[in-house]
């Protein structure tokens, strides 16, 4: 595997590994790289010849100053398991180097998509993301791109984009992968301290009770309301939104709806926001 750290050496790899020649796969990343990571280039391998994963902690999809600066950057340990999982390279190029000069990052309006939950919550982070994978998408041209579906509004943005701007790149959609206790693994996750890790387990509990009472044909909206009031109250947790929505769309729905509903949820555990989602019909 090799380690590339401009677009520069992007492309000579890219020339000289017959790139455009067979199959190919990305995994975009901002480090930090955990068991989920690995899953995704797993995936991304399975499907094609030559997978490259991107690592940059990409700065125009953060609105808060102190959440950018506190991410873990973890480069040389990202580079070992990335190989491990089956990577052929992995591409590291300073922000700079990717956006052509300061990054910077042009408004979207994509209604719910972009709008709503998380884009409510931390204003322009779309704007950041559709620029950055737009870019990563450019230099990369890959075949298929996976992404990690504890992500489930990225996911349906980054489709968007796809879609009307990169129609040759399928995005493959990894599940969601949880730690043994059930907590969702995030980059994040280690920011907390033992005690916040039990706290921040309020939300997969939340999220499974929710899918009991969808199985057993509850009133969803007295289900929410009964788990919203049961994370208000959980010790350390702050919450932001829990809520059942279209996963296309993310427009709040009700049972009612056709299409895929999921659960989603966002809430601050000694001080590190953390998401979460589970399906509740598919």
């Amino acid at each position: 595997m090799v380690l590339l750290h401009s677009l520069e050496a992007l492309k000579d790899w890219q020339s000289n590994a017959g790139w455009y020649d067979e199959a190919t796969g990305f995994v975009p990343t901002m480090g930090a790289l955990h068991e989920g990571h690995s899953s995704l280039i797993r995936q991304a391998k399975s499907q094609c010849k030559r997978v490259v994963v991107s690592v940059l902690v990409n700065p125009t999809q953060f609105n808060d100053a102190a959440d950018f600066a506190a991410y873990p950057r973890t480069l040389e340990d990202d580079a070992a398991k990335a190989s491990a999982a089956g990577a052929d390279a992995v591409f590291a190029p300073t922000a700079e180097d990717l956006y052509g000069g300061k990054p910077s990052s042009k408004p979207i309006h994509w209604g719910s998509l972009t709008h709503a939950y998380e884009g409510a919550h931390r204003p322009g982070h779309f704007d950041g993301v559709v620029a950055v994978v737009d870019l990563l998408f450019q230099s990369i041209s890959p075949d298929v791109a996976v992404f990690g579906e504890k992500d489930l509004q990225q996911v349906a943005v980054v489709k968007r984009l796809a879609a009307e701007r990169h129609p040759g790149i399928e995005v493959v959609v990894g599940p969601l992968v949880r730690d043994r206790s059930g907590l969702a693994l995030s980059s994040r996750n280690a920011r907390l301290s033992d005690q916040g890790v039990e706290q921040a387990l309020a939300l997969s509990r939340s999220l499974r009770f929710l899918q009991d009472a969808a199985r057993k044909g509850e009133d969803w909206k007295g289900a929410l309301e009964r788990e919203r009031a049961a994370l208000a109250c959980s010790p350390g947790v702050t919450l932001e939104y829990l809520d059942a929505v279209d996963a296309s769309s993310f427009e709040p729905t009700q049972p009612g709806t056709s299409g895929a509903i999921h659960a989603v949820v966002a809430a601050h555990v000694e001080g590190v926001r953390l998401i979460d989602n589970a399906p509740l019909r598919t």
